[in-house]
């Protein structure tokens, strides 16, 4: 019987060479996972903006979202009733929102309109950039 095996010297310069291929695509991983977040967190603030213009539509009420920066949270609440429909909060993810050009306070009529235009900017830590616009229309957009 003859049996052929790999030797432990063999072994040890494959997990090197898995070692210095990881260290290498690290950084690669990091910066991707960064853009991603970034990504992933405009869109969902944008979904969020979207559908208190609906829900201002809908209900024929006017309906805010605050930006609140300490709390890392969107609140959306009805202006009439005063009751918050919900809240969104994207601590956690590593992003930072910049003050909304317009303030902390985004609001909606029951036209669709934005009370104002506003520009909202996030970050990331590792410095990825994202922004987002409400135009006067209501009009929501990723640029």
């Amino acid at each position: 019987m003859k049996q052929e095996g790999k030797t432990l010297m063999e072994l040890m310069v494959v997990v090197a060479i898995i070692g210095m291929v990881a260290t290498m695509a690290l950084p690669s991983y990091s910066i991707l996972n960064s853009r991603t977040q970034v990504h992933c967190t405009t869109e969902e603030i944008a979904s969020e903006l979207r559908l208190a213009r609906q829900l201002a539509m809908t209900y024929r009420d006017r309906v805010r979202i605050i930006v609140d920066r300490e709390q890392q949270a969107l609140t959306t609440q009805f202006v009439n009733s005063g009751t918050t429909h919900h809240m969104y909060h994207y601590g956690g993810k590593g992003i930072v929102i910049e003050e909304p050009s317009a303030g902390p306070e985004i609001l909606f009529h029951p036209s669709g309109r934005s009370a104002s235009a506003t520009t909202i900017e996030l970050h990331s830590l590792e410095g990825q950039t994202r922004q987002l616009t409400v135009s006067i229309m209501g009009r929501v957009s990723l640029l």
